[in-house]
């Protein structure tokens, strides 16, 4: 529930502007539980809830000046929170689109020769890209999307923390893109069978 601002909430804004960091914990006081139970229910995880939180009052801290212009600092905060929580999830999204090596097992529906030869050679391009990778990038790579173990199981089998494993993977994925996108003709197949 929302804790009642002691002061009236444009004073407590014009002070912020001004660079009051007595008035911004006030606020920051009273929204953050409201805040993070917003964008826990949003994004399922609670790291990514502290993270939505933390950008969310950084960029309210930012404003300045601009702050005297918001007539409803509940409403402006709930609204930020739905923005910063959805381009979270559609960030997440983009990084999930993630690359995997063709199995073996795989087959394209429409078994031509020349298909065949392409996915042959898609699959080559994939695990080159992998072998490239940094052993710690790699290792995490096979964990995560090979393997399909959350991040917390391969913080807990390397020692390493959740958000350790999320920065390795997402280094990973970056290295395999670039190196996939110098064959643009195999980029637009991966993408159309969605492995990318």
């Amino acid at each position: 529930m929302l804790h009642k601002l002691p002061e009236n909430e444009n004073e407590l804004l014009a002070k912020v502007a001004s660079g009051d960091t007595h008035a911004f914990s006030i606020i920051y006081n009273a929204y953050r539980k409201r805040i993070y139970t917003i964008a826990l229910q949003y994004l399922h995880a609670e790291m990514q809830a502290e993270d939505a939180v933390q950008e969310i009052f950084l960029k309210l801290w930012r404003l300045e000046d601009n702050l005297t212009n918001i007539r409803n600092l509940e409403a402006y905060l709930l609204q930020l929170t739905k923005y910063k929580c959805l381009n979270m999830m559609r960030r997440q999204n983009l990084e999930n689109l993630h690359i995997e090596p063709l199995h073996e097992g795989f087959e394209y529906a429409d078994s031509d020769t020349e298909d065949q030869i392409l996915l042959n050679d898609t699959r080559k391009i994939v695990n080159e890209g992998i072998a490239m990778l940094p052993p710690k990038q790699k290792l995490v790579y096979q964990l995560c999307r090979m393997q399909d173990l959350k991040y917390e199981k391969v913080g807990e089998k390397l020692n390493i923390s959740p958000e350790t494993v999320r920065s390795h993977l997402k280094l990973a994925l970056k290295s395999l893109r670039a190196h996939i996108s110098m064959h643009t003709d195999l980029t637009i197949l991966l993408i159309l069978f969605k492995i990318i």
